[in-house]
């Protein structure tokens, strides 16, 4: 936990970005701080900006509309660049490097390069280091490009998608890998994800991305305790709505599920359950649609 004079891992103010000038906006108004030491889960539908706000952020694109900070910094310039890390979907690396040279050209590029880390994480999957880059699995490759990552000790780490291509016992071991980064060294890590149940104990703040726009940023406690998932009977609607946020309702017969946010005491005859981060991720997601591509229950996530 960080205190109130801490630096922001990411600011936003006004952010806005679009890939061609006649295009639409792919991110528009964003307003949002991310406290530093925390891990952030980055949420959103395909296409709502996740990857878009991570490249920004990164120092890859430019915004056409307001500002991002990183740690108090522009990004893409020196001092960003050397306390920021930034994996990407595509995770580029030389296919002919050996793994021990990958990590050589690591520690040649980053003058805070922490050998052992490194080593570290590409030894818990079991990957020699006399490998080729190229002759490795994508799981493994995934790993490589971590270490790289780790290896850096940045402050901020930025990851988009990191764990698509591991299986499930693997996506286990990087997440708690991330989680002590972020407990012994205080790395602020930014963590985009489709794989809901997997962000449930290990992130504390949410950024949640919808069309293009943050709907959430908050500390993810915060929002169990200030949501909550009320079934009963549906003639109690009308009050419901017009005490509190209603973020998705579901109706079978009379009765309605539904999830909302409190904006006081609840009233009425409700059945109360306090919601999973989970459960109020899909709920804002869901909230006007289906869930698209969004993992949304534990036995999809292992599938």
């Amino acid at each position: 936990m960080t205190g109130p004079d801490a630096t922001p891992a990411l600011r936003a103010t006004g952010l806005g970005f679009r890939y061609r000038a006649r295009g639409g906006w792919t991110l528009r108004d964003c307003e949002f701080t991310v406290p530093g030491g925390r891990i952030t889960a980055l949420v959103g539908r395909n296409g709502a900006g996740k990857s878009t706000l991570l490249h920004l952020a990164g120092g890859l694109l430019r915004p056409r509309a307001g500002e991002i900070r990183v740690l108090d910094a522009a990004p893409g310039t020196s001092e960003a660049r050397t306390r920021i890390a930034l994996l990407t979907q595509g995770k580029p690396l030389y296919p002919h490097f050996t793994v021990a040279d990958t990590l050589r050209m690591g520690e040649k590029l980053n003058a805070s390069w922490d050998q052992t880390a490194a080593e570290q994480t590409v030894r818990e999957g079991g990957i020699p280091l006399p490998a080729r880059v190229g002759e490795l699995s994508p799981g493994q490759r995934t790993r490589v490009a971590l270490a790289l990552a780790l290896g850096k000790r940045p402050e901020l780490l930025l990851l988009d998608e990191p764990m698509a291509d591991l299986d499930p016992v693997a996506r286990g071991e990087i997440m708690a890998a991330l989680m002590t980064e972020a407990a012994e060294h205080g790395t602020s890590i930014v963590l985009s994800s489709h794989v809901l149940p997997e962000l449930e104990q290990t992130c504390d703040w949410v950024l949640l991305l919808r069309n293009g726009r943050i709907e959430l940023s908050e500390d993810a406690d915060t929002l169990r305790d200030n949501h909550a998932v009320l079934t009963g009977h549906i003639d109690q609607s009308g009050t419901l709505a017009a005490s509190h946020t209603v973020i998705h309702r579901r109706v079978s017969g009379r009765q309605m599920t539904t999830l909302v946010q409190q904006r006081g005491p609840l009233r009425g005859d409700w059945h109360v359950e306090r919601p999973s981060l989970e459960d109020i991720l899909i709920g804002h997601l869901q909230a006007g649609g289906t869930m698209g591509a969004v993992t949304a229950h534990r036995t999809e996530a292992t599938a």
